[in-house]
């Protein structure tokens, strides 16, 4: 009994096991680079294709954050004069930065709706206006995609605050 005891405090007394670097969220500072190819980090010009899938990576280090799937980031470049508050206020020349997984379900946001502007998960059909922080349009998604702020530093696109808003799947 004495011994059982003994580890229970030897245990508890021992510091927390820091988080790994590629676990932790996009830092303030942090480039984004594509998901495919080499980790270059990605300017607004890349942004070409309707939209982008990127990691952070922490520009000393270069370590890619892409221990968890909750850090991929869902880039799309659209015109600055139609971007509502505060989405202006967090895009960087046009570009805007939102989480890739939907709070719905956890499925990756791939859909693009041209006609609309507007991003639709293709597995139960949540569709987001990117103009409006993401805001929801229909389907059975209760939350909009957590947005990520970005700028623009030596011409490349850069974080420049922590995600605003809740990552994961919404639990009931």
């Amino acid at each position: 009994m004495l011994l059982l005891g003994s580890a229970f405090v030897a245990a508890t007394a021992l510091p927390a096991a820091a988080a790994e670097p590629a676990d932790e969220r996009p830092q303030e500072g942090d480039f984004l680079v594509g998901t495919d190819g080499p980790p270059t980090p990605l300017g607004p010009n890349d942004i070409s294709a309707p939209q982008v899938i990127a990691w952070p990576m922490d520009p000393v280090t270069k370590t890619i954050r892409d221990g968890s799937r909750l850090n991929k980031v869902l880039l799309i470049r659209l015109d600055p004069a139609t971007l509502e508050q505060p989405t202006q206020g967090r895009a960087a020349d046009g570009v805007v930065g939102y989480s890739a997984i939907c709070p719905h379900a956890g499925c990756e946001v791939t859909g693009w709706q041209a006609d609309q502007l507007m991003l639709e998960c293709p597995c139960h059909n949540s569709r987001y206006n990117p103009r409006e922080a993401a805001a929801i349009v229909d389907g059975p998604t209760m939350r909009a995609l957590a947005s990520l702020p970005l700028k623009i530093v030596d011409g490349k696109l850069v974080v420049a605050k922590p995600f605003i808003g809740r990552l994961g799947v919404v639990s009931s």
